[in-house]
């Protein structure tokens, strides 16, 4: 595992020991509502503080993106941090969110975590090392056929700007596909698609904190991960993301491409 993967590893199970604390004791700490149904927790702050702080005791020169902090520093290696991705579920005791850690060296993100820290599941990647799951190699699945596939995606808590571009598009893949999965972490669904669990991942409307780490996870582990209507755009600058593996992507892309936008 590389140097920086290393930082990244211990940031996240330090923030996961921090997360579970309130948890596991059905407390969130303190919440601030940041816009409509958009909520920061004290546990998504003092989660995020550890990371930072973690990360600098090694990298004190490094700069950070962080969902909480937001651009802290100026350095070609910068650090896109989801302290608690899928607050909604954490708030509500339910189990699924995660930790998710990105590394980008010159606008390139080379290392990525993303932790489970209800299930101890950690995910981690290196751009052009592969992908592993708890130090196994992962791939995304063999699934061929889209009538067979599991997939997922997310409705983004911003409902009235994306709720018109969104419908159309997920009537269209939810009729052509086996099964749907709305879990609520995309960090998470990212996560399974490079493990193989899920077939395909798409959503609209991320921030890159939500996306960073899985986007090199999916394409670290074979699969492919883009802008949902453009191959060559990158996800950080467009805030949409299309992941699947290789067989199944120009198949969900021709659903949404077809799709007309805002109808």
């Amino acid at each position: 595992m590389q140097p920086l993967t290393n930082i990244a590893v211990t940031a996240a199970r330090r923030a996961g020991d921090v997360i579970l604390s309130y948890y596991r004791r059905g407390e969130t700490g303190e919440v601030t509502r940041k816009g409509d149904n958009d909520y920061v927790t004290e546990a998504d702050r003092r989660a995020e503080a550890t990371i930072i702080d973690t990360i600098r005791r090694n990298y004190p020169n490094h700069a950070f993106l962080a969902e909480e902090s937001g651009e802290i520093g100026d350095a070609e290696t910068v650090w896109i941090i989801d302290p608690i991705d899928g607050t909604a579920n954490f708030m509500r005791g339910i189990p699924h969110f995660s930790v998710s850690i990105a590394c980008q060296i010159n606008g390139v993100v080379e290392h990525a975590v993303i932790y489970d820290p209800v299930k101890d599941e950690l995910f981690t990647a290196d751009r052009g090392a592969g992908a592993t799951l708890d130090g196994r190699r992962m791939r995304v699945s063999s699934t061929v056929r889209l009538r067979e596939a599991m997939l997922a995606s997310g409705f983004a808590y911003r409902k009235d700007r994306d709720i018109t571009t969104y419908m159309p598009v997920y009537n269209r893949i939810l009729s052509a596909s086996a099964h749907m999965r709305q879990q609520g972490s995309a960090a998470l669904e990212l996560a399974y698609v490079a493990a193989g669990r899920l077939d395909g991942y798409w959503e609209i409307g991320l921030a890159p904190w939500d996306m960073a780490a899985g986007m090199l996870m999916v394409r670290a582990a074979g699969g492919i991960a883009s802008d949902t209507h453009d191959n060559d755009a990158n996800p950080l600058d467009t805030n949409n993301i299309l992941a699947s593996n290789p067989k199944l992507y120009p198949q969900l892309l021709d659903k949404i491409v077809k799709t007309p936008r805002g109808s």
